[in-house]
């Protein structure tokens, strides 16, 4: 199949990105199911193999162009980044000792935000600079934004909960598109392999 049109490439972006999702049914699900690039679940929609290995090839940005080279970059600055943010996430969890952290001492919680408003302080030009020339990218920086204003009204599982567009989870979105634009593999990431943190 040739590269589709825009909708059914996001709706297909969003299902790789997000793992699963709940939607009704429209023409993008029905080409994308037919096509044998997603298939039902029980959650939702969900990418097959097939589905993984085309998009790959639809969302690598174009070799040695002016987006894959900003996404080159962007990627590069990003990963000491995604390092300091596996880490506020691991301690947001877990305090010193392997205590959980059951989000009792303010001033311990307030600690690891800072770190967080800091990291976030050094995406934003990244994001930004990226969603202005890539379409696709556009949306991380308010996605970012608006998971950590939720934070900063009190709303402590939009840090890191999978079951929301956390801060976290929109983060590792961001770092897998970054992956996806320019054909590169977690895998040979230097000091680990990304920003899983249990």
């Amino acid at each position: 199949m040739a590269a589709p049109d825009d909708a059914t490439f996001r709706l297909l972006h969003e299902v790789r990105l997000r793992g699963v999702i709940e939607i009704e049914d429209s023409q993008a699900v029905t080409v994308l199911i037919e096509e044998g690039y997603v298939a039902r679940s029980t959650r939702g929609i969900r990418i097959t193999a097939v589905g993984r290995t085309t998009h790959s090839s639809w969302a690598r940005l174009p070799a040695g162009g002016d987006e894959e080279q900003l996404a080159r970059r962007a990627y590069e600055r990003f990963l000491p980044l995604n390092r300091e943010l596996v880490r506020i996430c691991s301690d947001w969890q877990v305090r010193p000792g392997g205590v959980p952290n059951d989000h009792r001492d303010a001033r311990y919680d307030w600690s690891v935000l800072d770190r967080l408003h800091s990291v976030d302080e050094r995406v934003a030009p990244l994001a930004s600079r990226l969603g202005r020339l890539v379409d696709r990218f556009a949306a991380y920086r308010p996605r970012l934004r608006a998971a950590l204003a939720r934070v900063d009204e009190g709303d402590t599982e939009w840090v890191n909960s999978p079951r929301l567009d956390s801060y976290h989870t929109v983060w590792m979105q961001l770092h897998e598109d970054l992956l996806l634009a320019i054909g590169g593999n977690r895998a040979d990431e230097p000091e680990g392999r990304g920003d899983s943190i249990a």
